[in-house]
């Protein structure tokens, strides 16, 4: 496999994370934070089985794309010269069931039918590839990833893998031909440069600066509980980070979790809980960061930032 666009955690994962571990969470916000959890858990044992096929595929993870005004993202696409195949993956876990084409929860609640989501998702890349140009051959399939998964009345529906189904899924995936050319790749960069990477419905978290706990958290356990040994970081949990590293890690969180604050000494200063200097501090971004003079005040932004 060759993995053109890797998974990586969505920025909403990763400022519930951040803030999961600077404050408490609401009840509805420790849900969405663990469905989220959930979800990017059962894509990374999709992806490790992915890794297993011994093909020369184009594989595309987490695709944001919009058609028509109409955002839809695709957990997983793999260009196998023909056809695409589109994935959409579940890491349900309990007891579920379908009524008339509605699905539930054991206990009576009704989520969103996944059948109907990858029907929908189909429909839009489809039209997208005509937009583009492109008349390809599409497969779909909705793979449940958890053992602890069982559906009554589950329909025979070629599209759905189950858990149990997966070994004898990707011995069959492995059969496809494969003869990925020049063509392919420019195909797969030209979705990739269609790719959001943010999408309008992103749920963002109320929060504020002030309530947020100060310091540098483990890289690994996101806790508190670190002392510094020389010019390295020691958590109680075994991990060990370099300082430096650690406070450039805490930038990143710093502006991913407040884009309009200023990147500052002071700022950056205090939201490191004063691990070290203000005069340290300084000499990192100075020789890190790009340094812009405005008046009597001066602030600090990516190098590579375009504005």
């Amino acid at each position: 496999m060759i993995n053109i666009k890797p998974r990586i955690e969505s920025n909403e994962l990763r400022m519930y994370r951040l803030l999961n571990s600077r404050k408490i969470l609401l009840n509805e916000e420790a849900t969405h934070l663990a469905r989220l959890e959930k979800g990017y858990e059962g894509e990374l044992l999709f992806d490790e089985r992915v890794e297993r096929l011994s093909k020369e595929w184009l594989v595309l993870n987490d695709m944001l794309f919009e058609s028509n005004n109409t955002e839809f993202q695709i957990d997983s696409v793999i260009i196998a010269q023909k056809p695409i195949l589109l994935f959409e993956i579940k890491n349900y876990e309990g007891d579920y069931y379908i009524v008339d084409d509605d699905w539930y929860y054991i206990n009576g609640t009704q989520i969103q039918n996944p059948v109907s989501q990858l029907e929908r998702k189909e429909v839009l890349f489809r039209r997208l590839l005509r937009e583009l140009g492109y008349n390809i051959p599409i497969e779909s399939y909705l793979l449940f990833v958890n053992p602890d998964f069982h559906l009554y009345n589950a329909p025979r529906n070629q599209s759905i893998i189950f858990s149990t189904q997966l070994n004898r899924f990707f011995e069959q995936l492995n059969k496809i031909p494969t003869n990925i050319n020049e063509h392919y790749n420019k195909f797969a960069h030209k979705l990739i440069s269609l790719h959001k990477t943010e999408s309008r419905f992103t749920k963002t978290p109320k929060y504020t600066y002030g309530e947020l706990r100060k310091g540098i958290t483990c890289a690994s356990c996101d806790s508190f509980n670190q002392k510094i040994v020389g010019s390295i970081l020691e958590c109680a949990c075994g991990n060990t980070e370099n300082v430096t590293s650690a406070i450039f890690r805490s930038i990143e969180e710093y502006n991913l979790l407040f884009p309009a604050r200023k990147i500052t000494t002071s700022n950056i200063y205090e939201w490191c809980n004063g691990i070290k200097s203000k005069r340290t501090i300084q000499r990192l971004l100075s020789n890190n960061y790009k340094h812009i003079r405005h008046g009597k005040s001066s602030y600090f932004i990516v190098k590579n930032h375009i504005g």
